[in-house]
C-alpha cells in the first residue's frame, strides 16, 4: 500500500553511483550530500552497487542495509531511492518526464546513455526507470563550495522547471572534495554492522588495546600503483599528502609497501600502543603466517573476520586504537575519516616518506 507523502517543493536530486566500489562510491555520497544541501533539494540515498564474483550485473544494496538515515537527516533532508520510487516518483517525477542530466553526450551519440554499460543499466533498471530525454548541464559543475555555484545551478534548473535531476553519475568530485570530509560523522554505521564489529572486538581479541590495519595487494592494485609516476594525486593521496602535494608526492612504498616495511611499521605501532593483537583487512592477502611470526617475540596476535565483509572490517577498523592504512586507498580513506570524527588516531604505509626515500626519489627526477 503506498502511503501519502508530502512531495518537496524545492525538488530532488537522484544519481547512480556509478564508479568505483564502495570506498569511491562513499566519497561520491559526501559530495552528493553536499551539493543536495547547497542546491536545497532533498537527496534520494542511492543503493550502494556491489559486483559479486560470478554475477554478470551489479547487484543493488538498499543504502540503509549499511547506514541509519536518523543523523544524515539532522544534516539534510533525504529519502531511500525505494521510498522515493515507490511513493514520491508517480507525482514528482511520472515515466514521461524523466530526464537524465549530465555533463555532456556519453559513448556513442548525442545523449546521456543513462543505461548503457554495467551497473548504469542494472542500476536504473533495479526501480524500473527508463529516461525519455537528455539534459547537458555543462558548463556548470558540482563544487558548490565556489564561484555561486548553487546559485547558478538554481537559475538554470529551478524546481518548478526541474523537480528532478536525475544524474548519470554521481553530482560529486573523487577524491572527497576537502570541504566536504567532515560530513563522514553523518554517515553512522547500522546496530547490525555494529553488533558484528564489537563481538568480533569482544570475543575474538584477546582483552586490551589492538592495531588495525589495511593491506591492498591484490592484482588489480598492482597495475594501479604502477600509475603513480605519471599521477602522482592518484585516487585518495591527497589523505595523506594534502590536496596540492604540500606533504610529498606519492611513492611505491606507499602504495604497495613491502612485507618488511609492513612488519616494521606494524612492530612500531604494537610497541607504541601497547596493543595485544592486530586485526587486519585486506582485498586479498592479511598476511597472517607472516605477520604472526614477526610478532611473535612480542607475544601478539594476529587476526581477520573468519568470512570478511568490507563494512564489518572498516566497523572494526574505526574502533582499533590505532591505524595503519593504504594512502591511496578509498576504502582506508573512509576509515580515516571515521577516525578523524571521533578523535582517533591513524597513520599510511610508507608515510612519511623516508629521507632516503625522498632523495632518491629527487635524483631519478634530476
Amino acid at each position: 500500500m503506498t502511503q501519502k507523502v508530502d512531495i518537496d517543493p524545492n525538488g530532488y536530486v537522484l544519481y547512480c553511483p556509478c564508479m568505483g566500489r564502495f570506498g569511491n562510491q562513499a566519497d561520491h555520497f559526501l559530495g552528493s550530500l553536499a551539493f543536495a544541501k547547497a542546491l536545497n533539494r532533498t537527496l534520494a540515498l542511492p543503493p550502494w552497487v556491489e559486483y559479486r564474483f560470478g554475477e554478470p550485473k551489479s547487484v543493488q544494496v538498499p543504502f540503509s542495509d549499511y547506514f541509519e538515515l536518523e543523523p544524515l537527516l539532522k544534516f539534510h533532508r533525504v529519502v531511500t531511492m525505494e521510498n522515493f520510487i515507490e511513493n514520491i516518483a508517480s507525482e514528482a517525477w511520472p515515466p514521461e518526464k524523466r530526464t537524465a542530466f549530465c555533463y555532456m553526450a556519453r559513448g556513442q551519440g548525442t545523449d546521456c546513455n543513462a543505461k548503457e554499460g554495467n551497473p548504469f543499466g542494472p542500476f536504473w533498471d533495479t526501480f524500473t526507470v527508463d529516461f525519455v530525454q537528455s539534459e547537458f548541464y555543462g558548463p556548470l559543475n558540482y563544487d558548490v563550495h565556489h564561484q555561486d555555484m548553487a546559485r547558478k545551478w538554481n537559475s538554470r534548473y529551478p524546481p518548478q522547471k526541474s523537480p528532478v535531476l536525475a544524474f548519470t553519475g554521481a553530482p560529486a568530485s573523487f577524491p572527497v572534495q576537502l570541504e566536504n570530509k567532515d560530513l563522514q560523522k553523518y554517515l553512522v554505521w547500522t546496530k547490525r554492522i555494529v553488533n558484528r564489529a564489537t563481538n568480533f572486538i569482544r570475543n575474538v581479541l584477546p582483552i586490551g588495546s589492538f592495531v588495525g590495519i589495511h593491506l591492498r595487494n591484490g592484482v588489480d592494485w598492482t597495475r594501479a600503483c604502477e600509475h603513480l609516476d605519471h599521477s602522482p594525486n592518484l585516487f585518495s593521496a591527497p589523505q595523506c599528502l594534502g590536496y596540492r602535494n604540500e606533504l610529498g608526492i606519492a611513492s611505491q612504498d606507499m602504495c604497495f609497501p613491502s612485507h618488511d616495511d609492513i612488519a616494521k611499521q606494524v612492530k612500531l605501532a604494537v610497541k607504541l600502543n601497547h596493543a595485544k593483537s592486530v586485526f587486519v583487512s585486506s582485498d586479498n592477502d592479511h598476511l597472517i603466517p607472516f605477520l604472526t611470526k614477526a610478532l611473535k617475540r612480542m607475544e601478539v596476535t594476529v587476526h581477520k573476520l573468519a568470512n570478511p565483509e568490507p563494512h564489518v572490517d572498516l566497523a572494526i577498523l574505526g574502533r582499533a586504537n590505532y591505524f595503519i592504512g593504504n594512502c591511496i586507498s578509498s576504502f582506508t580513506a573512509f576509515a580515516k575519516r571515521e577516525r578523524d570524527v571521533n578523535g582517533l588516531p591513524s597513520g599510511f604505509w610508507g608515510f612519511p616518506p623516508n629521507r632516503t626515500g625522498a632523495t632518491k626519489q629527487k635524483h631519478e627526477e634530476l
